[in-house]
């Protein structure tokens, strides 16, 4: 993993810190990114993991990408949601339940979704792709009402 990732990465554990922390008070914003928490149930411990995202919108549903900055591997989150795609979201102080669905590259929309979540964060999506040989999946979280 390249340092410019896993300094990356730092960052984000502390953003996650603080967000979690403050209980959304803080850190729904890093650096002017929108950001949101995960909770996933982890498919081998079974608990309950959190992770800090940037995030898009497509009408009422949730967009992340599942990028780790174009490391080769995929995040522990995208895993855990392929096993169980039922999950809790926190958007600044608010909380629901959401149903997530990965979008794979071979899909017909993820063009257009990774269109609306790479102009969104200044181009940022392509130039991880560009990092590695994985296609990066975005993931659309949709609220259950």
């Amino acid at each position: 993993m390249d340092l410019d990732i896993k300094l990356g990465l730092r960052l984000l554990s502390l953003h996650q810190a603080v967000y979690q922390a403050s209980d959304g008070r803080i850190g729904h914003h890093l650096l002017g990114v929108p950001c949101l928490l995960i909770r996933t149930t982890g498919r081998r411990s079974g608990r309950i993991r959190t992770a800090a995202l940037a995030y898009g919108r497509d009408g009422a549903d949730y967009l992340v990408v599942g990028s780790v900055g174009g490391d080769d591997r995929a995040p522990g989150w995208l895993h855990n949601l392929r096993a169980r795609p039922e999950i809790g979201v926190q958007v600044g102080r608010r909380r629901f339940a959401a149903v997530a669905t990965i979008v794979e590259a071979g899909d017909p929309d993820h063009a257009r979704l990774w269109r609306v979540m790479n102009d969104d964060m200044g181009g940022r999506y392509d130039r991880y792709q560009a990092r590695t040989t994985r296609r990066i999946p975005v993931v659309r979280l949709t609220p259950l009402r």
